[in-house]
């Protein structure tokens, strides 16, 4: 009964092993809308954004009130006391108390001793509860200047997210459309290997009817050798790069839908550079970074500014003693903290600011040449992919038409073998040399866009007015 079940149950099995070993179909697009939802480095840029905002929302409270709740017990090594002799100038006085007698007629003045004028104002264990507030009402404008810089530190960390983005999105393309190439690559060596299959096999029928001599079919045999090692090898390198876009994408194979073209045209460089130098997100961090220099000197300037605080107190608990019921419940007042000499170097922390946005100004103006640089380099790279394209196809064409006409001159002994594996390799090396410089195309145009923030129009360019490039 088990055997006959586990039988009956292995088609099953074996159906969905190979289901789940089909690699998965997916286009440019998807590709990277998946990579978005999963991709660990821009989940990390984006906790840190969530965190600078966080840390925004906790700066809003240095302009509330701190109101601190405080229990003290406090052992002194006697209980203050209060002698009221020390009040009485008469009894320090011995001439004064013999006045004093003869006023009131010899009448006897009562003795006392001095214990009997010292009365306890707290005792020798004290126990206090009470409500401290502070609240500042104005710092010299650095409680402003710290909200400024917690705005700009989240601008910088937002940059950063988009920086993180363009350079996953360039990533992509290149992964991605590497694995088209690679593709592409097996497919023509995969032509030749068949060309040179079906010529080895001409070969054998006119060595054995003696129109041609063995060295000439040994030369066709090692031409197809030589081309089975080839495929093999440029199918290691398609696996390879699977592997890698399998790995970016997390799924365990991954098959590209969209494939390689070129335009008719390329965007105008003046206005990629343009929209570079507007949107990019590099100027942007450094935009916040100078933010963050000018709110350090003004902070750095307040501390010259005198402080004005509102503090207060509420007891709570209090002992029963003199000095507790004599003292007030609460108490509110107003304070001002004038800064006269200070330990932290005011003056050169001020200009540690002004060096920073000094700074920030000399790397601005060198980050937008790089970018005029590098939007105009990566620019000309995809114009050399496109004309070297569209210049190759001429000679595609007669590489093909040369194949042709060398295996029928080898047909009819007007040819050598070495004619023919020649004009096959010069066709196979026509056809990855186009898909090398569609690629090329392919991987700048991306590159152009992220750099201009316009990644969300790939899609548009590459289902646009395009040549499909196929081997």
């Amino acid at each position: 009964m088990t055997s006959r079940f586990i039988t009956s149950l292995w088609p099953c099995l074996l159906g969905a092993v190979l289901v789940s070993a089909q690699a998965q179909t997916i286009s440019f697009g998807e590709a990277w809308t998946r990579v978005i939802q999963q991709d660990e480095g821009l989940a990390a840029e984006q906790a840190g954004v969530d965190r600078a905002k966080q840390l925004r929302e906790a700066a809003k409270a240095m302009y509330l009130p701190k109101v601190d709740l405080g229990v003290s017990y406090t052992h002194l090594d006697q209980p203050m006391e209060l002698d009221l002799m020390d009040l009485n100038p008469i009894a320090n006085h011995p001439e004064m108390v013999k006045a004093l007698q003869h006023i009131l007629g010899g009448l006897p003045i009562p003795h006392f001793t001095p214990d009997d004028f010292v009365t306890p104002l707290t005792k020798q264990n004290v126990v206090t509860s009470s409500v401290k507030m502070l609240w500042p009402l104005f710092a010299g404008g650095r409680i402003d200047a710290a909200q400024d810089i917690r705005q700009a530190q989240v601008s910088e960390a937002q940059q950063l997210l988009v920086l993180k983005q363009q350079a996953t999105f360039e990533s992509l393309s290149q992964t991605y459309f590497g694995v088209v190439l690679a593709a592409q690559v097996v497919q023509t060596k995969q032509e030749i290997e068949e060309g040179l299959a079906h010529h080895l096999d001409h070969a054998k029928k006119l060595e054995a009817q003696g129109q041609i001599a063995r060295v000439e079919r040994l030369s066709a045999q090692s031409a197809y050798d030589r081309a089975r090692i080839d495929t093999q090898k440029s199918r290691r390198g398609l696996e390879i790069a699977e592997l890698a876009l399998g790995h970016m994408l997390k799924l365990s194979r991954a098959e590209p839908d969209s494939g390689l073209f070129v335009n008719q045209e390329l965007p105008r460089l003046e206005g990629l550079v343009s929209q570079t130098l507007e949107v990019h997100p590099g100027l942007k961090l450094l935009s916040a970074k100078k933010e963050q220099a000018k709110g350090m000197i003004r902070m750095e300037k307040g501390k010259y500014a005198p402080e004005v605080f509102l503090f207060g107190n509420y007891n709570l608990y209090e002992d029963d003693s003199l000095a507790a019921k004599t003292a007030p419940d609460w108490l509110v007042g107003v304070g001002v903290s004038m800064p006269l000499v200070s330990r932290d170097g005011r003056s050169e922390t001020v200009q540690a600011a002004k060096s920073a946005e000094l700074q920030v100004n000399l790397l601005q103006a060198k980050t937008r040449q790089d970018l005029e640089l590098l939007v105009e380099k990566t620019w000309r790279e995809a114009a050399q992919g496109l004309e070297e394209y569209q210049s190759l196809s001429s000679t595609q064409a007669l590489a093909e038409e040369n194949v042709l006409l060398r295996d029928k001159a080898f047909g009819q002994g007007l040819s050598t073998s070495l004619d023919v594996v020649d004009a096959q390799n010069q066709l196979a090396g026509v056809k990855t040399q186009r898909a090398a410089a569609a690629y090329q195309y392919v991987v700048s145009l991306a590159r152009l866009l992220a750099l201009s923030g316009q990644m969300n129009s790939f899609n548009q360019y590459q289902h646009g007015q395009v040549i499909e490039v196929n081997s």
